[in-house]
């Protein structure tokens, strides 16, 4: 039983005050969301080596899009459609099934001549500015696992995602938004939720801030009011946060070691800032009326019930790139949200699955790529697009009197497609799958070797960033030793 006594009725209690003074600055869902990576600045040892970018944008693809009727095309598995085949429909379980070829129309583009599909209309005018990776695969069949893996290196939740590397190794680029913002899709987030923005063991400060999908991003981010409903004046919100700095030193210097204290501190003065910056960064009016057409901000949205259209994605793109010119780290963006066909998880049917979701990110991608570049952001940024895991080259659904367009694709983690784009990437296609899609062949790479690549980019040896946690020095990529990308690097 705790021996302290209990505070004065004349004098207010700690807890009082961080209540008032919590309640006047931004509201408590604001305090609790916001992070701000100060430690980053020194708990990183900084790049080891020049790196080609300063910050980072992962496009999440969540449900896993199909390669084969995206990037990697197989003119060999629409030679054999509906052939029989044994295939591996889950670990060592094989059974019969036919084979899938694609309705979709292939050409080559550009200098590059790299394979896209019909299924995107914007984006292939900028084929010369992707490497496309066809041989990257992961170790779970599972969603859950799989997202996670994408985003931590790990299948098990409560290890930090890759944005809290990123942000630890470089610490804060603004001192008045989150180092690292997550936004997902309106149709919901990804399957295993907060866990993929975590920052596991490390301080909380590191965690990504979820920006919300529709609405204003973030909430009570006006001025709180004060006695009467007024807008409380500045100088009395600077007064309540030096007294609540104040009551935390005190309290802190009983408590060695427990560095929540000055996170939450350093929240309240970031979120006290985000009043007038946040604002002003997330004000999509302040763009002209071509750059918002240009990430399809205009476009209608289309008749079928699951399509969110355009404008939802691009809106979250162009968010993106105001945060990211502003300093802000490491942006991601899910897109895919719910179940089966609401996400890119095309078991009921392959098709219809394309025709909801390429058209909701074709335009803001080719959008976004285009700002980046004309703003000379591009030869600083990392850009990567992918999902959790691909598609199988056969069709689950096949059946006495189905048609082709209701046939789906099973989860593949062992052939997935992704692209990078911007500064240190070396555009081309790169890996092969075999004859049909169904694995990676040719200079095969595992996650591990897509999060050492990223790393590498933004100058980090992935050796030497590393975290001290229960007596070991942990790492993004594990114990395991990656291998570089060095085809994609220029």
């Amino acid at each position: 039983m705790s021996s302290a006594q209990p505070p004065s009725p004349l004098v207010p209690s700690r807890r009082d005050v961080l209540r008032h003074a919590g309640a006047g600055l931004a509201g408590g869902g604001l305090l609790s969301a916001l992070a701000r990576a100060d430690e980053g600045n020194v708990a990183g040892a900084g790049p080891h080596h020049a790196p080609r970018v300063q910050r980072v944008l992962y496009l999440f693809m969540f449900g896993g899009p199909s390669q084969m009727d995206l990037f990697d095309h197989k003119p060999e598995l629409q030679a054999r459609h509906g052939q029989s085949i044994d295939i591996e429909r889950r670990r060592n379980r094989f059974r019969e099934a036919h084979l899938l070829g694609s309705t979709r129309k292939f050409r080559r583009w550009g200098e590059t001549g790299q394979w896209c599909s019909d299924a995107f209309e914007h984006l292939p005018r900028h084929m010369d500015k992707l490497a496309v990776v066809k041989s990257l695969y992961t170790d779970s069949f599972a969603h859950g696992s799989a997202v996670l893996q994408m985003n931590s290196g790990q299948i098990f939740q409560g290890h930090p995602s890759l944005g809290t590397w990123v942000t630890y190794g470089l610490g804060s680029g603004t001192d008045d938004l989150p180092p690292y913002v997550v936004m997902h899709d309106p149709r919901g987030g990804p399957i295993s939720g907060p866990a993929n923005w975590t920052s596991g063991y490390m301080p909380a400060s590191f965690q990504g801030t979820l920006f919300r999908s529709t609405g204003d991003p973030l909430l009570h981010m006006g001025p709180g009011p004060a006695a009467g409903g007024a807008r409380e004046p500045d100088e009395l919100l600077r007064e309540r946060l030096d007294l609540l700095a104040g009551l935390n030193e005190r309290h802190a210097a009983d408590r060695p070691g427990y560095s929540e204290l000055q996170a939450r501190t350093r929240t309240y003065h970031l979120a006290q800032r985000m009043r007038t910056t946040a604002p002003e960064a997330l004000d999509l009016s302040r763009e002209d009326q071509s750059t918002r057409e240009m990430y399809g901000l205009e476009d209608p949205r289309p008749d079928h019930p699951l399509s969110v259209g355009p404008a939802v994605f691009g809106r979250q793109c162009l968010i993106a790139r105001r945060l990211l010119e502003r300093g802000v780290r490491f942006v991601q963006i899910y897109h895919g949200g719910g179940h089966q066909q609401q996400t890119w998880d095309a078991h009921h049917g392959v098709e219809e699955n394309l025709a909801i979701h390429c058209p909701e990110v074709d335009r803001p991608i080719a959008g976004l790529l285009t700002d980046l570049q004309r703003r000379g952001l591009l030869e600083d940024t990392l850009v990567l697009w992918g999902g959790e895991f691909g598609r199988s080259p056969v069709s689950q659904q096949a059946g006495d009197g189905q048609v082709a367009a209701s046939l789906g694709r099973d989860h593949n983690p062992k052939a997935c497609t992704v692209w990078l784009a911007g500064g240190g990437i070396r555009p081309g296609s790169y890996g092969e799958t075999d004859e049909i899609g169904s694995e990676a062949v040719v200079d095969r790479h595992h996650v591990r070797d897509l999060h050492a690549t990223v790393l590498h980019l933004l100058g980090f040896d992935h050796e030497r960033l590393t975290y001290h946690h229960a007596g070991f020095d942990r790492k993004l990529t594990g114990v395991i030793e990656p291998s570089l990308m060095r085809g994609i690097l220029a």
